[in-house]
């Protein structure tokens, strides 16, 4: 088992560096998609162990490169606007291959349509509390089954619908790591509200555009686009290309029994990289020393950890741990040193989550799903901080958290000298938000800190091993932050629910 250990943290921080590396070397340039190309070598050099599934890293490689190829057929760069949507187009056209090639699931798929229209009362519940903020901030794409999620409600649907479990937790898992569509639930009512429309209206339109996205999945995500006003090039001709690219891959995975649930899921996550996250938007934010100084630290500090730990691993599922682990506590470790923490920012970045809802009632479904991402990032790191600080008392000893039985390394941090020289980039005298303030930015956009293209690349590892398993969306309470510090919202999680 050690060797899928070590591949597993190889490919995954190989992923990591290819970003970081191709970020540093162009920040504040251009950005072109040809720059992406290090992330895509890295990918092409993903290999398959014994016991690993070849058709489950077919999914992740062979969607690596029908992205690349299918963007660079279409244009030579994507506008900032247009980056977040890129990870978004290969569910709906892996969802059409399936219901073409599994009449059953394309059945079940009506049956689940039939049964959102059925959905009046609990639709229209869900989308008057994510529009008056009732829930606090919330990730309404979140990839897990959070109170306010898409994949929350879609899961509260389908426990009422007759068709196999395989198929529920096929369409579940379409909605959550598996990105079908860039709709977000209560898109539609909201800003159907705030230009006039009854409620009884918004909500009948809210029903139609959810049953949209399953049943013409293209179609769909294609007007979504267009009304958001994209423009970087066709998505209707990208997803097009893509779906005739990827049919081999995906009936290939079919063939080999691999649950539909890893079929819509690992083609999706894997492609952020290319356009995304490395992406104009990235090169204009890691502008800033001290943001960028901020990604590298944090990923030395992974790097270093799960390298040390290799040998001790006992399962598939410690590096994942360790990885997304580590990061959090660097990152935690990075705010104390401003003295701030996580209490404090979860407090803050809640407060004005409140404020949020009333000055912009028509803000983007997805508005606030990357401070969430950063809250609970850093609340983790916070609470293995805390403990590791109590157990070292008044010893002066080096500072080590214990993340699942192993240690964090979080010399990196101490060692990067931007990090720990905060008065050369602001009054020096009086230099003691610097590190908080780039944290700041970084929580609207903590992709590299979280880290996806690592977690990307070890959960398609885990897939791998165990195919016939739907991996999505994370059936595990996630200890949120918000709900966890400031709002009473655990009674409406649907993580022991799921199908």
């Amino acid at each position: 088992m050690s060797e899928i250990y070590e591949k597993m943290v190889n490919e995954a921080i190989a992923a990591q560096k290819a970003d970081v590396e191709t970020i540093k070397n162009n920040r504040g340039g251009k950005f072109k998609i040809t720059d992406t190309k290090a992330y895509l070598d890295v990918v092409n050099k993903m290999g398959v162990a014994d016991g690993q599934s070849k058709s489950v890293i077919d999914l992740h490689v062979d969607s690596v490169n029908a992205h690349y190829n299918a963007l660079s057929n279409l244009t030579d760069t994507v506008r900032p606007e247009d980056d977040p949507f890129v990870e978004h187009y290969q569910t709906p056209a892996v969802l059409e291959i399936l219901y073409e090639e599994d009449e059953s699931f394309r059945k079940s798929t009506e049956k689940f349509i039939e049964a959102i229209g059925k959905s009046e009362a609990l639709i229209g519940k869900e989308v008057v509390r994510r529009y008056g903020g009732f829930y606090g901030p919330t990730c309404v794409v979140d990839f897990a089954l959070i109170p306010g999620s898409t994949s929350n409600v879609v899961n509260q649907i389908l426990k009422g619908v007759d068709i196999p479990l395989k198929h529920k937790q096929a369409l579940l898992s379409a909605k959550s790591w598996g990105m079908n569509t860039s709709y977000g639930i209560g898109e539609t009512f909201a800003n159907q509200v705030e230009a006039g429309a009854t409620l009884t209206e918004a909500i009948k339109n809210e029903i139609d555009m959810i049953k949209r996205i399953y049943d013409s999945p293209i179609d769909a995500q294609t007007e979504l686009m267009n009304a958001a006003g994209h423009e970087s090039f066709d998505v209707n001709k990208y997803m097009l290309d893509y779906k005739k690219k990827m049919e081999k891959t995906v009936k290939n995975a079919v063939d080999d029994g691999v649950h539909y649930g890893n079929i819509v899921t690992v083609p999706a996550y894997c492609v952020g990289d290319i356009s995304h996250h490395i992406a104009q938007s990235t090169y204009n934010m890691c502008k800033d020393d001290v943001i960028m100084a901020v990604i590298e630290a944090t990923t030395d500090v992974m790097e270093s950890t799960l390298k040390k730990a290799i040998p001790s691993f006992k399962s598939e599922y410690q590096p994942l741990s360790l990885a997304t682990g580590s990061s959090a506590c660097a990152v935690e470790y990075i705010l104390e040193l401003d003295g701030f923490n996580a209490p404090m920012i979860v407090n803050l970045l809640t407060e004005r989550f409140h404020n949020y809802v009333q000055l912009y009632a028509d803000r983007g479904a997805a508005a606030e799903l990357h401070n969430c991402d950063f809250m609970d990032m850093i609340y983790r790191g916070w609470n293995y901080l805390d403990k590791e600080r109590r157990m070292r008392n008044g010893s002066g000893a080096p500072l080590e958290p214990n993340v699942a039985g192993f240690k964090v390394d979080l010399e990196p941090v101490s060692q990067n000298e931007v990090i720990m020289n905060p008065q050369r980039y602001a009054y020096p005298a009086c230099a003691i938000s610097v590190r908080f303030s780039s944290l700041m930015r970084l929580a609207d956009y903590p992709c590299l800190l979280t880290s996806e293209p690592v977690t990307a690349t070890m959960m398609t590892n885990i897939i791998a091993m165990h195919k016939e398993s739907p991996a999505s969306p994370a059936r595990v309470c996630k200890d949120c932050a918000s709900a966890s510090l400031v709002d009473f919202r655990h009674n409406y999680c649907q993580w022991k629910e799921a199908v």
